[in-house]
């Protein structure tokens, strides 16, 4: 019997119940639910020479930073695939294979030929997709315009599948087109709840059209069918925080930070642990609440021994967050030196705008804030460069804000101010707006 995949994929097994659990195992892992992992091991346990869940469990060894694990078994993929895979499954499991091995510009090329001749092969789509996808960590200042073109090229074959629904509106979202991302979003996630990315999807959406409160209600409506463990658990309730923050209750932010963001309570992978953690204690303190010291130096001890060196400039930045916060002089210039030595070595594709982060930030929790502004106003439009998203890289933008109105620059924080209003609304930015008169 011939095997298929849920987009009508030929596999190389002639195991059902490896064709199975490989068809479930992508679905939970193209929702970010639970179980991923556990499924893909029961596929791989029917029939051991099938590659392709074995460099699927690669990419989920992946997401957590278990890097050895991922290229052994990304490795093995290979091996499999050139035995006994079709052409398809080569170029899937080399596609995957390179994103895995951190060969960003590789894996984007290989993504782009494959895609052409595959279209309907999401796991391989679903690489340059995201917020910490291939092109949001490629340096390219117009990632947020690559992914959503390249979802327009591909939509005519996806139809209305919740998968590709919930993508596409989020590439459109981050586009600047929130109305209609929103909209196409709610279609996925009503096409299918158990799935974690609509659900952090739509809560960007809501995040960018100022809808506080029903995206809190989402959170506290649907967080309760979704397991702790669940790989985006502790950012979704992130975003509720960021939302407490808006309302200015900086007392509800600190709760949920306890309660699933603090290391010692999340389980979440390392990126999401230290950005979510770093990102909300960091606005804590700019936006003028106490944050209290102990918080900082626990959250700082575990970022540096899960990103003892420099790495992904979205990671990097925020380790200058911790190191700026702690006061972390020796730590801030080790990883400065660094980031600098990839620059001048054409090794760091997002460019001088990392470094200008840094010194940025150096200066911003040194209380010089003639310095931050005078650093990052020539570097402002570049930020995105580093990746993730809007609301997570608006930090960046937060703490320009805040130096100019620290420093006496009013004019210019208003017109700040009222470019950001004018792009979405913010409860914060109209009370900033109003202490200043």
């Amino acid at each position: 019997m011939l095997h298929e995949d849920r987009y009508g994929l030929p596999l190389s097994t002639a195991s059902d119940a490896a064709a199975s659990a490989y068809r479930e195992g992508v679905d939970l892992m193209l929702a970010g639910w639970t179980g991923m992992a556990e499924t893909l091991e029961r596929a791989i346990t029917a029939d051991p020479d099938f590659a392709l869940p074995h460099i699927a469990r690669a990419r989920v060894h992946a997401f957590y930073q278990q890097g050895d694990l991922a290229r052994q078994k990304a490795a093995l993929a290979r091996e499999l695939a050139a035995r006994r895979g079709t052409e398809r499954e080569r170029s899937h499991v080399g596609t995957l294979a390179l994103a895995i091995e951190g060969r960003l510009p590789e894996a984007i090329a290989a993504t782009l030929k494959h895609v052409e001749s595959w279209p309907r092969d999401a796991l391989v789509l679903s690489l340059p997709l995201g917020a910490f996808g291939l092109f949001a960590f490629s340096g390219m200042a117009d990632h947020d315009r690559a992914r959503h073109e390249l979802c327009e090229r591909v939509a005519r074959h996806y139809g209305e599948d919740w998968w590709f629904l919930t993508m596409a509106g989020w590439a459109m979202t981050e586009n600047g087109d929130v109305a209609r991302g929103r909209a196409i979003t709610e279609c996925g996630f009503n096409l299918r709840r158990a799935n974690a990315h609509a659900a952090h999807a739509v809560l960007h959406a809501m995040f960018e059209d100022g809808s506080i409160d029903a995206a809190d209600r989402l959170v506290g409506e649907w967080i309760p069918t979704y397991d702790r463990a669940g790989i985006l658990h502790g950012h979704i309730r992130w975003h509720q925080a960021l939302g407490a923050l808006e309302q200015d209750d900086a007392a509800r932010a600190l709760a949920i930070y306890a309660d699933v963001l603090q290391p010692t309570a999340t389980q979440a992978p390392p990126l999401n642990v230290i950005t979510d953690a770093a990102s909300l204690l960091w606005r804590l303190s700019a936006y003028g609440h106490t944050v209290p010291k102990a918080l900082w130096t626990e959250a700082d001890a575990t970022a540096q021994k899960l990103f003892p060196k420099s790495s992904l400039p979205f990671a990097d930045v925020h380790m200058a967050l911790f190191a700026a916060a702690t006061q972390n002089q020796e730590a801030l210039a080790a990883r400065l030196a660094m980031i600098e030595q990839r620059l001048a070595e054409g090794r760091l594709p997002a460019g001088p705008v990392v470094p200008a982060i840094f010194r940025a930030l150096a200066a911003f929790a040194d209380e010089d804030y003639a310095s931050c502004v005078q650093t990052l106003a020539p570097v402002l439009t570049e930020v995105v460069r580093i990746g993730g998203s809007h609301a997570q890289r608006e930090l960046v933008e937060d703490t320009y804000i805040v130096a100019l109105m620290r420093s006496g620059e009013l004019p210019r924080a208003r017109a700040a101010l009222d470019a950001r209003l004018h792009r979405r609304p913010s409860l914060r930015d109209a009370r900033w707006q109003a202490a200043m008169g």
